[in-house]
């Protein structure tokens, strides 16, 4: 008897249909790898270690591949792993871009809206952020925002990888993959505090070349070509990524360093801070709003901008 040696197709992981647990699934583990490990996952997601260990395993099960290391080592990815990541923020913009064709069809603003923002500008007059959030939700009640705070550097990384929608930052280069509107211009002032040896200096006895004898705390970030030019002659000492860590190292008493006028005034009306050679040490900062330069229409990230580039066009033509 002739034995039947034809060999049957591998079957295919998530063959068929992709339900609802699989989603579920994919995104617990795209939490993990943000949060970089179970036990940050844990506070985010608010379920157990337990839980997350097992629904991983349950994913790699469905998926047939090891996704992740974890134990004493600590967590990292595997190559298949970093796949399927890149593949899960694909799913998303995918699913954004679906959701927002939806919504162009019926011009009704539902879904969500990824925002990043920098630090400190919330005490910035010129800042508008508020209100305009104000407004689009009285468009659109029913829409989620999720609202990201951090450093330039990473909000334009997010544009880039189709994680956020729009990012309202300080500009200090632009990239090709990248559109910007500018908004208005922050203005920052070089500063130090009360306990510093130069605090006590008059204007008169101040002179760029004592300024060059001081530890400075310069931005982490890649500054724009003002501060560059400013900050050549200063003797760098520290960095910061955000600028509550170069206020903090101002008001050691040790540092000098540069922050916007709207973040330092509550210092400065304390007498707490002061400004060095404010006629000399100071720059401009233009703030823009940024988007992926794509073609794909998305309403809820359009409406957004919209309103951004209407208010401040509106507000310097009554200035």
């Amino acid at each position: 008897m002739t034995k039947n040696t034809t060999k049957k197709p591998p079957i295919t992981a998530l063959s068929g249909e992709i339900s609802d647990l699989d989603l579920r699934l994919l995104r617990i583990f795209k939490h993990v790898v943000e949060c970089g490990g179970f036990s940050a996952a844990e506070v985010e997601l608010n379920i157990s270690r337990s839980a997350i260990s097992r629904y991983m395993s349950d994913l790699e099960t469905r998926l047939r591949m090891r996704l992740c290391n974890r134990g004493r080592a600590g967590f990292s990815l595997t190559e298949q792993g970093s796949q399927v990541y890149k593949n899960i923020l694909k799913l998303q913009e995918d699913l954004e871009r679906f959701r927002s064709n939806i919504n162009a069809v019926h011009h009704r603003l539902v879904g969500n809206l990824h925002l990043g923002l920098t630090d400190s500008t919330i005490s910035d007059p010129n800042s508008r952020i508020t209100g305009l959030i104000a407004r689009l939700k009285e468009l659109g009640p029913d829409i989620t925002i999720t609202l990201e705070t951090t450093g330039p550097n990473e909000i334009e990384r997010s544009l880039i990888e189709g994680r956020i929608h729009i990012g309202i930052l300080p500009c200090h280069q632009e990239l090709p993959s990248l559109r910007y509107h500018e908004l208005y211009r922050e203005k920052s002032y070089l500063y130090c505090d009360r306990t510093h040896p130069l605090f006590s200096y008059s204007k008169e006895q101040l002179h760029r070349s004592r300024l060059c004898d001081h530890d400075y705390v310069a931005p982490a970030y890649k500054p724009d070509i003002n501060l560059l030019k400013q900050q050549a002659v200063l003797n760098t000492t520290a960095r910061a990524y955000q600028m509550e860590g170069i206020a903090n190292l101002i008001l050691s008493g040790h540092y000098i360093g540069f922050l916007p006028d709207h973040y330092a005034r509550q210092w400065v009306e304390n007498h707490r801070m002061k400004a060095l050679l404010p006629e000399q040490f100071c720059f401009e900062t233009p703030f823009m709003a940024v988007k992926k330069n794509e073609a794909h229409p998305h309403l809820l990230r359009d409406t957004f901008l919209q309103l951004l580039l209407d208010d401040y066009s509106q507000q310097a033509q009554g200035a």
